[in-house]
């Protein structure tokens, strides 16, 4: 679907009456909290590694911090590529075609099952990443270690983005959730065994943390392929029927969308992980502290992030339906809520910063420094927060409407033009340091927030309103 062809040809009807604006909002909600919920109980699993790891000491929770920098990395490959499920799901769901439904789930598994090879393989390099990036010899072998156990956790966790977006495409976005609810404890069960030796599993530390989430992923999975072949209304869909059809054109269209989606994840992640890198530099006190400020973040990102995932489905089934006023208002609303969420979170974090650390830290912890700084970190991150929400939800409308290209070139700019350089310059040059760097994410955040809205409102603007 060209650019041209998504602008709006009638009025954009933002003025819409109370009542269609209250009935917008409202859908948009019940898709948003469980989208979100699922994948706030993804960061929990996440979280609960890093609070059992996190009782082993500073040194292994820099470690794992590493850890998950190499991870991200290759696991944002795959994440791009199967996000574009949702927007091509979405549209064919609005025009009523369940051909096509199927049919974008189908090359999201094949693409989660082609890429996982060359990935999984890379991420076993972890160590020897590390150590070119100038991380110390001990972290990055503990760091390789827990990279041994969740590098199989790759090409599932691909496979259960492609069928949560699916779900969510066909407003059924519930089933997902559930199973995310069981996955957490279970997870924090699995990990705990493994990592200290209890309910007579063996002792792997590190190593177990990352083969229980792995086995968690695996196990998701399957009840997620489960659900679609058994329980209403997906299983009409037939999603695992002619499986083995290729379907070229569907897989070219699946390319032109996720790749951008891919590279733009890769620059966001990309910046994140070098700036933890940064910060590994200073020393692993502030590591742990950026860690913990960082995992906040990713918490509290995660119900703007399934505002987001509801705006790309709105939007795309508006625009399956030819009806781009509502597409315009879909993104809007989404972008609203995002607002008042991240404002409200932000106060609560400033409330409770000298409280945090210590959920990850330990209660009465002796890494007193190391508290102090991540307290320090979560006030200057007050804006990070809210811009943070807006650029998410941003771009997730822009990928209802299949615009994918230019939000790239949007993040490179914002991220290595104007976050890195500011990042690398506060923290070393200006001897701000860990602040520093978190000061250079805030303004990469800023512009890129600015430009994916601004991009949203041309696109979905009327002729007459150009």
């Amino acid at each position: 679907m060209s650019e041209v062809s998504l602008r709006a040809t009638g009025a954009p009807n933002l003025d819409a009456p109370p009542r269609k604006l209250r009935v917008d909002i409202k859908d948009t909600l019940r898709l948003a909290w469980p989208m979100a919920l699922t994948q706030l109980g993804q960061i929990a699993m996440m979280t609960t590694d890093l609070a059992l790891l996190g009782r082993l000491g500073d040194r292994v929770m820099a470690a794992a911090s590493l850890a998950h920098t190499i991870l991200f990395a290759m696991f944002v490959i795959g994440a791009g590529l199967v996000s574009a499920v949702a927007p091509l799901a979405a549209q064919s769901f609005g025009a009523r075609e369940p051909e096509g439904v199927r049919a974008a789930l189908r090359v999201g598994l094949w693409i989660s099952a082609i890429i996982a090879i060359p990935v999984t393989a890379l991420t076993f390099f972890g160590y020897e990443m590390l150590v070119f990036l100038g991380q110390e010899d001990s972290a990055a072998r503990l760091a390789a270690r827990y990279l041994q156990g969740l590098a199989w956790s790759l090409a599932p966790g691909w496979a259960f983005i492609a069928i949560r977006g699916f779900m969510g495409a066909v407003n059924r976005p519930e089933p997902a959730l559930n199973i995310m609810l069981a996955a957490v404890p279970l997870n924090g069960l699995l990990a705990y065994g493994l990592i200290y030796g209890s309910f007579g599993l063996p002792q792997l530390d590190v190593l177990g943390a990352g083969i229980a989430t792995t086995i968690v992923n695996i196990a998701m999975l399957g009840a997620a392929l489960w659900v679609c072949v058994t329980q209403r209304p997906f299983k009409k869909y037939r999603v695992l029927g002619h499986f083995w059809r290729w379907d070229w054109p569907l897989m070219r269209r699946l390319l032109v969308i996720g790749l951008p989606i891919s590279a733009t994840f890769f620059l966001e992640f990309g910046l994140f992980g070098a700036a933890s890198l940064l910060v590994g530099m200073i020393g692993v006190t502030e590591l742990a502290a950026h860690q913990v400020a960082l995992q906040t973040a990713a918490v509290i990102f995660m119900a703007p992030f399934g505002i987001s995932m509801a705006a790309t489905v709105r939007v795309g089934q508006a625009v399956g339906r030819g009806d781009m006023a509502s597409a315009r208002r879909a993104g809007f609303i989404a972008l609203g809520l995002a607002l008042v969420f991240m404002c409200a979170a932000t106060l609560l974090i400033a409330l409770t910063r000298e409280f945090i650390p210590q959920l990850f830290l330990g209660f009465g912890t002796t890494a007193k420094e190391t508290a102090a700084l991540a307290s320090m970190l979560l006030i200057v991150a007050a804006s990070f927060f809210i811009f943070d929400g807006l650029q998410t939800v941003g771009a997730g409308a822009l990928r209802g409407l299949n615009d994918t290209r230019v939000p790239f070139y949007f993040a490179l700019f914002s991220f290595w033009g104007v976050g890195f350089p500011a990042a690398w310059g506060l923290c070393f040059n200006a001897g701000l340091g860990t602040v520093g760097v978190w000061i250079g994410l805030t303004l990469s955040l800023i512009v890129y927030a600015a430009l994916l809205v601004r991009r949203f409102n041309a696109l979905t603007r009327s002729p007459g309103q150009a």
